[in-house]
């Protein structure tokens, strides 16, 4: 069955059933950055290599299902949800596995090392940010059914509290992501200028994983205020 056949017997079934797969997609991306920093942590940059590029090709796998989802996806949808409002979901799930793909990127084409110390601290880091996008794609999967509901009763109060808690884990990120800065910043003097500044840039990147993953349950939410 060809691809466009597929997504228009997904989208004859269920409007949202494209964008949840599309996410599924997304989150074994950004998944997968946890055993990529294991690797950068132990030095082993053969397996970092082989996982960078197990992301990057998902990445490329999501991005497909996001230009096939874009095609698919009918001008004239009737339902509680407007197009505009699907299309900016799908982008900010893009934009999840665009940052994974790019903090492997980063890391592996710079070889670089994380201070001593430190690598638990980024290792906690990270791992609360993939929280968030994995509590994201939760929220995402519960939207046929808030499209069933017709954004009404008790569902909406289940989706307000999943959306809730993706607030709080992106909360946590932001307070572990001012201590790993500040602990860098007690090592700067001890290393080069130019590895600070990219260890900088990746723990904003990781913190943007929290923060993208965020404006997925914001979306959301303007959904259900409609």
């Amino acid at each position: 069955m060809a691809r466009g056949s597929y997504f228009a017997n997904m989208f004859g079934s269920s409007p949202v059933s494209p964008m949840q797969l599309q996410m599924a997609k997304v989150q074994e991306c950004v998944a997968e950055l946890v055993p990529f920093l294991d690797a950068v942590l132990d030095g082993n940059w053969k397996k970092a290599e082989k996982i960078q590029q197990r992301i990057a090709r998902r990445e490329g796998e999501a991005d497909d299902l996001k230009r096939e989802l874009r095609l698919q996806l009918p001008k004239g949808l009737f339902m509680p949800v407007s197009r505009r409002d699907m299309l900016e979901v799908l982008t900010m799930q893009d934009r999840l596995a665009n940052k994974a793909k790019d903090i492997a990127g980063l890391m592996l084409g710079r070889q670089m090392e994380i201070p001593k110390g430190l690598g638990g601290r980024f290792r906690k880091f990270l791992l609360r940010s993939i929280d968030a996008a994995q509590q994201a794609q939760v929220v995402i999967n519960e939207l046929d059914e808030l499209v069933e509901a017709g954004f009404r009763g008790g569902e909406v109060k289940v989706v307000q509290q999943m959306i809730k808690k993706l607030d709080k884990l992106e909360g946590d990120t932001d307070d572990i992501q001012v201590e790993l800065r500040s602990a860098l910043f007690k090592k700067e003097q001890d290393l080069p200028p130019v590895d600070v500044m990219f260890l900088y840039r990746i723990i904003d990147w990781i913190g943007d994983l929290a923060d993208i993953a965020q404006r997925v349950g914001s979306r959301l939410e303007v959904m259900l205020a409609r």
